[in-house]
């Protein structure tokens, strides 16, 4: 049987999407939302049902829930990197908006509406943080104004990647790496490996936490919900392998371009080929390309060995 994670979809909305679970979304939630819009008690909008995937097994299966003063939360955990990312949160916050209005009604009755996006990839690159919360601001003065909409982003690869997490191999080396209640629930869905309920440490006790691994570790799924399950984190292996075929292919770019900037720096030097070649690991003929590359010809004195034969 296959073990299983909370990172896919399908399991996320079984453990945080089902009325007897609204706690634990609660608490996540808080874990994510400032001060004031934090939720004592939630209106599920579209609870679990295994018809939402019945006919779609790559379906998007977010959490869409009304709070207590009636603002409007939508939470997903999205598996893959797909194109436009940033237009579909926006679309599914937009959609999320515009359903409050009912026919008739006034645009007075459109609640603040907040979109929590936990992201299995890295979508925001040119943020270290692995939690990023964007609004609308005045581009000069920074005035929040247009106060409904709000999108938060969590991705969980910053969040291990920052903690080194695939080199964590017992529960206390997490304790240093956990200081909120959303590095908690991060480190639940990326290490609940680690994470027992009937082993939590003192400083890891929450009552949440325990049940979501609870609930995690005796979780029963259907043939169909199995099925679903095992479609979904094929895709996530998938995404996880390409990432890392990527990564790999990028070390292996930068390396070789940083020896071209060697050979470069060492040409511009007139230091022969022989010595730069012994350098850089480039062969006589790709020196000799770059040099000429450059528009420079080689004198009888530093010409290369002959690299090619007359037939």
């Amino acid at each position: 049987m296959v073990e299983i994670t909370p990172r896919v979809d399908i399991a996320f909305k079984k453990i945080f999407g089902i009325e007897e679970n609204k706690d634990l979304l609660i608490s996540l939630i808080n874990s994510i939302v400032s001060k004031d819009d934090q939720v004592i008690d939630v209106t599920l909008l579209n609870p679990y049902n295994l018809k939402n995937f019945a006919n779609d097994k790559l379906s998007i299966l977010d959490i869409k829930a009304k709070g207590h003063t009636g603002k409007h939360y939508n939470i997903e955990i999205q598996i893959s990197d797909e194109a436009d990312y940033d237009k579909r949160a926006l679309y599914y916050w937009a959609k999320l908006y515009i359903d409050q209005l009912k026919t008739g009604g006034k645009f007075s009755s459109l609640n603040k509406t907040i979109g929590i996006h936990i992201l299995n990839f890295t979508s925001i690159p040119e943020e270290e943080k692995y939690h990023n919360v964007f609004r609308l601001l005045e581009e000069e003065s920074k005035l929040h104004y247009f106060k409904d909409i709000e999108l938060h982003t969590i991705e969980l690869s910053k969040f291990e990647e920052r903690n080194l997490l695939n080199k964590v191999n017992d529960v206390h080396q997490l304790l240093p790496k956990i200081k909120t209640a959303l590095d908690k629930w991060a480190t639940f869905l990326t290490r609940y490996d680690l994470l027992q309920s009937t082993q939590l440490l003192n400083e890891l006790k929450d009552s949440n936490l325990e049940k979501a691994l609870d609930v995690l570790e005796y979780m029963n799924f259907t043939q169909m919900e199995r099925d679903a399950y095992e479609d979904h984190l094929k895709w996530l292996r998938i995404e996880a392998s390409s990432l890392d075929k990527a990564k790999a292919e990028s070390r292996a770019e930068g390396k070789a371009e940083g020896k071209v900037e060697v050979a470069k720096t060492m040409l511009s030097k007139n230091r022969s080929i022989d010595e730069i070649s012994e350098l850089t690991g480039l062969s006589a003929e790709e020196i000799v390309k770059l040099k000429l590359s450059n528009g420079e010809y080689l004198s009888d004195s530093k010409k290369a060995p002959a690299v090619y034969s007359d037939n």
